[in-house]
């Protein structure tokens, strides 16, 4: 793996073990060598995780939106900032420059970027294995919700299997940069209606 698209809050959060994470998952990306891809904003866990992975001598690119970035919340300092047209060019960019995603605690656009990079690794349209990083159990709810999808038929196995959820930032990037997806050429059948 040699960059991590993470999705994240333009808040910290009311718990401090946000910020902590964001600065632990930003210096241990830097000190194994492993690029930091992220929405580009100097605000909430977005500026921390860049902050750390820059101070730790990391790469870090932003991508942000024109109208993002004309509200002054563009992070200057990233190694790479890229201003794009729209929220679609940034979350494409952003999946063209990463080879896995993970995501951090945060709102309904970090849980919106997470959906999308998992939707297109079940469609296929790339082979990208996303993260859940849970720390102080915040995903804890949505991956009991995930498993409830697969026992009611919604998702399959094997594209569950995709979704990794740790507590540990070190672990959960181990296991992105070795887990093998499956190639599920078909994923709908005629006969499952």
């Amino acid at each position: 793996m040699k960059r991590l698209c993470v999705f994240c809050g333009s808040s910290v959060g009311a718990n401090p073990a946000y910020s902590e994470a964001a600065t632990t998952l930003g210096t241990l990306l830097a000190t194994r060598g492993i690029g930091l891809v992220y929405g580009g904003g100097n605000v909430g866990l977005m500026g921390v995780i860049a902050d750390a992975a820059l101070a730790a001598g990391g790469e870090v690119i932003g991508v942000i939106p024109r109208a993002l970035a004309d509200r002054e919340i563009a992070h200057t300092g990233c190694t790479e900032l890229r201003v794009v047209d729209s929220m679609h060019t940034r979350k494409a960019m952003m999946a063209d420059l990463s080879d896995a995603f993970l995501a951090m605690p945060g709102g309904v656009g970090t849980f919106e970027e997470f959906f999308e990079a998992i939707t297109w690794t079940q469609l296929g349209l790339h082979r990208k294995p996303c993260g859940l990083l849970n720390v102080a159990g915040f995903y804890s709810p949505l991956a009991v919700f995930i498993d409830q999808a697969v026992s009611e038929g919604f998702i399959k196995p094997v594209h569950r299997a995709a979704i990794v959820v740790d507590d540990d930032p070190a672990r959960l990037l181990e296991t992105l940069s070795t887990i093998d997806l499956p190639d599920v050429p078909k994923w709908i059948k005629r006969d499952e209606t």
